[in-house]
């Protein structure tokens, strides 16, 4: 294939390739200023060249792509730096509020570029240079908590710039910067439902060099906290001014003056032993450490332990077998074990009177009297209740009378016996039906 290309293709194409390792090795250096809001775009067609173009020339190229950012080495960003992307179809943004001590510390930020179509990456790096100015942080701030705006709509630099416009005419400070801006959801909001223009809501703080307006100031009126506490909107002159773009919820507005913050110092104990220093690394042991000896613990672990038990094996065979106490619980087990062989051997040899369903039967249509099948042994705890009636031995032949005219006719009837008696009773009984 490349033998076919011209060599104008060659250098175009190596050009391209070149131009790509470039861009994916390459560093950007950014320098916000410690407590203003900092907000970096990840542009979707600034990596569109780092990946390959559609197998059709003319297509248009709109690729999915999402952007994983993290701190290099660690795997997840700052505290202060905030990451949204909506969609694929989006850019990408880092926003947030870098402070005092993380001036003079560069922040690297590892981008990793992720192309849904392609399954491909690109990487570069952010470096963020925080730089530290006397103008800020501005002494008063004051929080807006916006309705109508999610938070990459209110990141838009002229979406911003409205509202920081529309503040300076309620305010009139000299100097006015955006300090942060914070997603309602990233202090408990709820998602909104899917419907069209319902945001999630956005917190907005700015700071300036002068006191608060009388408008601001009117939010802290008797009258509107009492509104505000039965869940009505305030009555703000200057709402006006904001409610033609931005819906702010005036209840929610937080003033703050920082002269006037007390600090707050946290006394922490002294730590103890195994505590590690907070600076410093941790030094792991040499490796020339000492060797130990088990055994001392192989004998408390398993010989002790063993040693009691064959003690106390011997003591108890001793008071048992030579000791008048253990030789006469021994007699009295075995009396009781041949006591209880014995009563199981003679329950097992006693009679038992016949139940009554072994007792002779008659034939419903001949009167003639059916004996039992079975012989004065017979086991009946394993008897069916009916069975197939059979002439056996030791019949009783008695006479069955026929209609007039005809003479007798001895009928078979088996001889009963209850212990030992012979039941004669029940003969004499079928004879005079």
């Amino acid at each position: 294939m490349m033998s076919t290309m011209s060599a104008a293709a060659v250098a175009v194409w190596l050009g391209t390739v070149v131009t790509i390792l470039s861009r994916s090795h390459a560093d950007r250096n950014v320098y916000p200023s410690a407590g203003v809001l900092f907000v970096h775009v990840l542009e979707r067609e600034y990596f569109k060249g780092e990946f390959p173009p559609y197998p059709k020339s003319g297509d248009a190229s709109n690729d999915p792509i999402t952007f994983n950012t993290n701190l290099m080495g660690y795997p997840d960003r700052p505290g202060w730096l905030r990451y949204i992307q909506r969609t694929p179809h989006s850019d990408g943004v880092l926003y947030g509020s870098p402070t005092a001590e993380h001036v003079g510390k560069p922040t690297v930020i590892e981008i990793t570029a992720y192309n849904r179509r392609t399954f491909e990456t690109a990487r570069h790096n952010l470096v963020i240079n925080i730089m530290a100015t006397e103008e800020f942080p501005l002494p008063f701030q004051a929080e807006f908590y916006i309705k109508n705006m999610n938070v990459e709509e209110m990141l838009a630099s002229e979406v911003l710039g409205d509202f920081l416009g529309a503040v300076k005419n309620v305010w009139q400070p000299e100097r006015l910067n955006a300090i942060n801006i914070t997603s309602a959801l990233d202090r408990g909001g709820r998602v909104p439902l899917p419907i069209n223009n319902l945001k999630e809501g956005v917190y907005v703080m700015v700071g300036a060099d002068v006191p608060f307006s009388s408008c601001l100031r009117e939010v802290e009126s008797p009258h509107n906290q009492l509104r505000c506490s039965q869940e009505m909107e305030p009555v703000i002159s200057c709402d006006k001014k904001f409610r033609a773009q931005f819906h702010i919820d005036w209840c929610k507005i937080s003033l703050v003056d920082i002269n006037k913050v007390v600090p707050v110092y946290i006394t922490r104990p002294d730590p103890g032993t195994g505590i590690l220093p907070e600076f410093g690394e941790y030094n792991p042991p040499s490796e020339s450490l000492k060797s130990r000896d088990y055994f001392s613990d192989f004998l408390i672990t398993l010989a002790v332990p063993s040693a009691v038990a064959l003690v106390l094996f011997f003591i108890l065979g001793y008071t048992m077998c030579c000791r008048r106490e253990g030789v006469i619980q021994l007699v009295h087990h075995s009396s009781i074990q041949k006591s209880t062989k014995e009563l199981r051997s003679m329950s097992k040899n006693r009679e038992i009177s016949w139940p009554l369903s072994t007792l002779p039967v008659f034939n419903p249509v001949s009167g003639e009297v059916v004996p039992p099948i079975h012989p004065d042994n017979y086991e009946t705890t394993s008897m069916p209740l009916m069975q197939t009636q059979t002439n056996l031995q030791n019949q009783i032949t008695i006479p069955q009378q026929r209609p007039s005219g005809d003479n007798y006719v001895m009928s078979t009837f088996r001889r009963l016996e209850v212990n030992g008696i012979p039941e004669e009773r029940k003969v004499a009984e079928a004879l005079n039906l």
